[in-house]
């Protein structure tokens, strides 16, 4: 597999009659950031929870590297509001990692002081923060973050993908980041896929700008703003995520 971690080929779910992501291809590599974008309902989780384990495609294959570890944090996680659970406590569901451990990767997510709290209590941000903490104690060869900046404000998300770098820098990992926040995936980002169900492009951030389509999955506020994805959009959908070509 050279240097790719993890990928897949001609992945599809379908749930209900509906397609969720359909003949998906994609790769990520050692020491890639790879941003997963899409309009929400997209696909953009399926593709994550794929990738993770969590969901079997129903065709296609999930490819993954022997021996590869994986951080994976989720766009949202159920809590029992009735569960007495600390923020130590979750470090350590499903496996037990040192207390030094767990206090370095607390402390590298900025909530250390928040160890022995209630994760109840937790703020949306703070929450984020910890979920992202549990993922590095695996000291990942590849990270999927499924939205991680939700809950943040601006200057923690800015602070939050700045600290993603270091981390890829650190553990020389492959990143894969799905997310919305269009303008702040960009910046560092090494590969850009644009997904609708299916893929609609894949390129580098050079290529993504001043681009038609883009408009049409985003709106013209985001193309204006972001200066994003550029590629032709020569199809339409139907309800259940087939696709009508124009030509």
């Amino acid at each position: 597999m050279d240097s790719m971690l993890a990928g897949l080929q001609s992945a599809s779910v379908i749930r209900n009659g509906r397609w969720l992501i359909r003949d998906i291809d994609l790769s990520i590599r050692r020491g890639e950031i790879v941003s997963l974008i899409g309009p929400n309902g997209s696909g953009k989780t399926t593709v994550v929870k794929v990738l993770s384990g969590s969901i079997t495609p129903d065709s296609g294959s999930v490819l993954k590297s022997n021996g590869i570890r994986i951080g994976y944090v989720p766009q949202r996680i159920a809590i029992d509001s009735t569960l007495p659970m600390t923020v130590r406590r979750l470090m350590n569901i499903n496996e037990k990692f040192q207390t030094i451990e767990v206090e370095e990767a607390l402390d590298e997510m900025n909530i250390l002081k928040l160890a022995d709290q209630p994760v109840q209590e937790l703020s949306g941000g703070e929450f984020q923060r910890a979920l992202f903490a549990r993922a590095l104690l695996r000291k990942p060869d590849l990270l999927l973050l499924d939205e991680p900046s939700q809950g943040l404000d601006f200057k923690g998300e800015i602070k939050l993908y700045n600290q993603i770098v270091d981390i890829r820098d650190r553990l020389n990992c492959g990143v894969l980041l799905a997310c919305h926040n269009l303008h702040m995936v960009m910046a560092q980002t090494d590969t850009v896929i644009c997904i609708n169900c299916h893929i609609c492009c894949v390129g580098t951030p050079m290529h993504v700008v001043n681009n038609k389509s883009f408009e049409e999955l985003f709106g013209s506020e985001a193309a204006r703003s972001h200066a994003l994805y550029q590629h032709h959009h020569d199809h339409n959908h139907l309800p259940d995520g087939s696709i009508i070509s124009e030509q």
